[in-house]
């Protein structure tokens, strides 16, 4: 990433740029959910559709203002932000979400697996800031916040009554949505 064209005082060239290179990744990250969690609200069916369904629309729009105040700091650290689908796409380290039209639960369990990968992304980002930019570690733990209270809202619908998650320790989407729906036809 090339040097700002001016940073904040607290910050030289290269920290800023450092730092807005950290954000660019969260940025996709966080870009990739919000359509992830359209893409589940739109194919969502069975049972629990309502609940879901409902439940998606405003993890969206507050992830949609994550991703806005990211871009914001990005641009405030004197870097342009950058939030096209192709370069989202190209830059991206993960798979694209790979459930279509299922049930409910099955895409809660592969969301579980979703979920977990983006806090622990925005937490090692947390992390590679806190000793550079208070104000960017502060509004990534922000977020952390949310993200965590959003897996929370989805593991609800995954957990027994004695904390045992019907997904297990699923490391993919496809397995955690199977073993999700196992459950639930069980």
């Amino acid at each position: 990433m090339a040097l700002p064209k001016y940073t904040v005082p607290s910050l030289t060239l290269q920290e800023g740029a450092d730092v807005a290179a950290v954000l660019q990744t969260r940025l996709d990250a966080l870009n990739d959910l919000a359509l992830t969690l359209k893409h589940i609200h739109w194919n969502v069916v069975g049972p629990h559709f309502i609940a879901v369904h409902e439940m998606l629309d405003p993890q969206v729009d507050a992830v949609r203002l994550m991703v806005d105040a990211i871009a914001e700091r990005i641009a405030t650290l004197g870097v342009a932000p950058v939030g096209t689908p192709g370069e989202l796409v190209k830059n991206r380290t993960w798979e694209d979400y790979s459930i279509g039209r299922d049930s409910a639960i099955a895409h809660l369990g592969a969301l579980d697996v979703v979920y977990i990968g983006v806090i622990e992304d925005h937490r090692k980002a947390a992390k590679d800031v806190e000793e550079i930019d208070d104000v960017t570690n502060d509004l990534l733990v922000g977020h952390l916040h949310e993200l965590e209270l959003f897996h929370w809202f989805v593991r609800a619908h995954l957990e027994s009554a004695g904390g045992v998650l019907t997904t297990g320790n699923a490391q993919s989407e496809k397995t955690a949505a199977r073993k999700a729906s196992a459950k639930d036809n069980a």
